[in-house]
């Protein structure tokens, strides 16, 4: 037996170690929970460390892209004035900002950032509009200003008749690298448009892809025409090249009537002027040439009877390969393109020469027409006072025949400098009045996705394209004295669907007594129906490819109109007849708009400058409805 003592002994040992066991996992959990401690203060010290980090790195990237539009601004400023030597300096500025703003984003707590769910992706957005930024520095603008500076500029103008096409086939090469790398650029930033982006990232990537979008256009342009201007202008074999002189006092959806025809042949740069006609002396085709049927069910088989009429499309490579047709079958010479201008190209080219002497033409005799034709005094010249000053339609054809001559004699002569001349044909391509058509598949698959082309479908007018155009219904030169806006209202959508107006204002701004107080040869003496002075338009308006037309209102009141499909678009059709001192507003609506891009308008173009015409689109406040 055991003593009592002995016992307790015992018993109180037992207590000891039962006590010691229960206090092992309290200790444990302190332990553990101490530990925790440390590693959640620590992770909260490295996730402040983390956040002021970023905020550091997003101030920087945020300073450097900042700093680097200002010095594009600047930058943009030298080239429009050619100072490429001070641009040289401002581009290298430029390119260590983006490159400062590139490594920011290259940082690795950057990048993890990027991974963070719900939020990362902001961060993602701004690396990729950083990099982007370096891209178009590095790929675009620092090789397209080493051929800048490179070119002889002199050398891109015909001189003695002769274009020397070897310094644009040299730097082809570079200009096309340069316009694919904006191309890929913008194509990464459009894909980040869809993320749910906070107002700070979304507004500067907006901006930016607008900014690239414009002079994306621009530059493929330049590649496209650098690939083929070569071979066009002769480089492998001579080329003949039949030249529409339009007239916007007569309306046409590409600009107006082609009443002044001329036919170039090109041979290694070398140009000539071989042939000359107008569109009343080509005559009447009987029957009609074969026209595309869908043109001809929209737009009748005057497409095809008449070259005055080939141009009713807005479709230029329909329009020009009609007139190829009929000049082939009235002169049984080849045609291998056709290019169309309007006189107010022939006035940015004399902004280019200066004032053209028509020095030893067989001008009319009796008559106050200019002998000196400005780019001021050129567009009122042939547009309004050869109708008003000569008697009948040989005497204006005579005088026409003369101006192109000359024209072309000082465009060839070398009076122009190089960079007056192609910025005069840039601005005319910019505002949709100078088109190139090639019968050559190849060349005509390069102009077919540029503004040059004037295709009504293609990669040219992809997205949310709309067109309003303008055919004369009154058979005279009224246009002259005719107004026009158009505008693009964008609605609140529809069952999802985006919903656009498309807006367009006439006005007949000829003298009140025009019936009387101007010529026959201009009111049109009423010889198709309509009264002298007053003007008839049929106002033509496509939409985007898949959309739908829905209604059109003329002065608010809803009417009945034309529906038509051009390939995928839809077409609406309204005739407007205006009395002097008139006016009128046409609107067409579209839905099951499927393009989400902002919509782009493409009109004809008429006397009035472009921008003139085409007004700032409007939003229509939704949320107010």
């Amino acid at each position: 037996m055991l003593e009592p003592g002995a016992v307790k002994g015992q018993a109180a040992s037992q207590l000891e170690k039962v006590w010691r066991v229960k206090q092992r996992p309290s200790r444990r959990r302190h332990r553990t929970f101490v530990r925790v401690t440390i590693v959640v203060g620590a992770l909260i010290l490295m996730a402040a460390a983390a956040a002021a980090w970023l905020s550091f790195k997003a101030n920087q990237i945020k300073a450097e892209l900042q700093a680097a539009t200002s010095v594009s601004a600047q930058l943009k400023d030298q080239l429009l004035t050619h100072d490429d030597v001070a641009a040289g300096g401002t581009l290298r500025e430029l390119a260590a900002h983006t490159q400062a703003a590139r490594s920011a984003v290259e940082d690795p707590i950057w990048t993890l950032a990027g991974a963070i769910p719900g939020f990362g992706h902001n961060f993602s957005a701004v690396s990729e509009i950083a990099r982007s930024a370096d891209d178009v520095v590095t790929g675009t603008a620092q090789p397209l200003l080493k051929v800048i500076s490179s070119l002889d500029w002199e050398s891109l103008k015909p001189i003695n008749g002769k274009l020397n096409i070897e310094p644009l086939r040299a730097s082809s090469p570079t200009i096309v690298s340069a316009a694919n790398t904006l191309d890929l650029t913008h194509s990464r930033l459009v894909a980040l448009q869809s993320g749910n982006l906070v107002p700070s990232v979304a507004v500067p990537l907006d901006n930016a892809t607008s900014e690239l979008s414009e002079l994306r256009a621009t530059l493929d342009t330049a590649a496209s025409v650098s690939k083929v201007l070569p071979t066009m202008m002769g480089a492998s074999e001579p080329r003949n090249y039949l030249v529409l002189v339009q007239n916007n006092a007569e309306i046409r959806a590409t600009g107006g009537l082609p009443g002044a025809l001329a036919v170039l042949r090109v041979d290694n740069g070398s140009i000539q002027l071989t042939d000359q006609s107008s569109g009343s002396a080509i005559g009447k085709f009987q029957p009609p040439v074969d026209v595309d049927p869908e043109q001809t069910q929209i737009f009748t088989s005057r497409l095809g009877t008449y070259i005055s009429d080939v141009n009713l499309t807005p479709d230029f490579p329909t329009a020009a390969s009609s007139a190829k047709k009929m000049w082939e079958s009235r002169h049984k010479a080849s045609i291998d393109g056709v290019i169309a201008l309007d006189p107010m190209v022939l006035a940015h080219l004399l902004e280019a020469t200066g004032p053209m002497k028509l020095t030893g033409a067989a001008l009319p005799v009796g008559t106050d027409l200019p002998t000196d034709l400005t780019a001021k005094n050129v567009v009122q010249t042939l547009l309004s006072d050869v109708y008003s000053k000569l008697a009948n339609n040989t005497a204006q054809d005579e005088y026409f025949a003369v101006v192109t001559r000359e024209v072309f004699s000082g465009l060839t002569s070398g009076r122009a400098s190089g960079k007056n001349l192609i910025e005069a044909l840039t601005k005319s391509a910019d505002e949709n009045r100078l088109f190139i058509w090639s019968d050559h598949a190849d060349e005509q698959k390069i102009l077919a996705g540029t503004a040059l082309g004037g295709s009504t479908s293609g990669p040219s007018v992809g997205g949310a394209t709309f067109g309003a155009y303008f055919n004369d219904g009154t058979g005279a030169k009224m246009d002259f004295y005719v107004k026009r806006t158009v505008q693009l209202i964008q609605e609140c959508p529809v069952d999802g669907y985006a919903r656009v107006k498309v807006r367009v204002t006439v006005s007949n701004e000829a003298p009140l007594d025009a019936a009387t107080a101007l010529p026959t040869l201009v009111t049109g003496g009423g010889l198709y129906g309509v009264p002298p002075g007053s003007v008839q338009t049929n106002v033509v308006a496509y939409g985007p490819a898949q959309a739908q037309i829905e209604t059109v209102h003329q002065d608010r009141v809803k009417t009945a109109f034309g529906s038509q499909l051009d390939g995928e678009r839809p077409v609406g059709t309204l005739t407007t007849r205006l009395k002097p001192g008139q006016k009128s507003a046409v609107e067409f609506t579209f839905g099951k708009i499927v393009q989400s891009d902002d919509p782009a308008l493409i009109v004809t173009p008429t006397v009035q400058p472009v921008d003139d015409v085409i007004l700032a689109p409007k939003l229509t406040d939704c949320a107010a409805g």
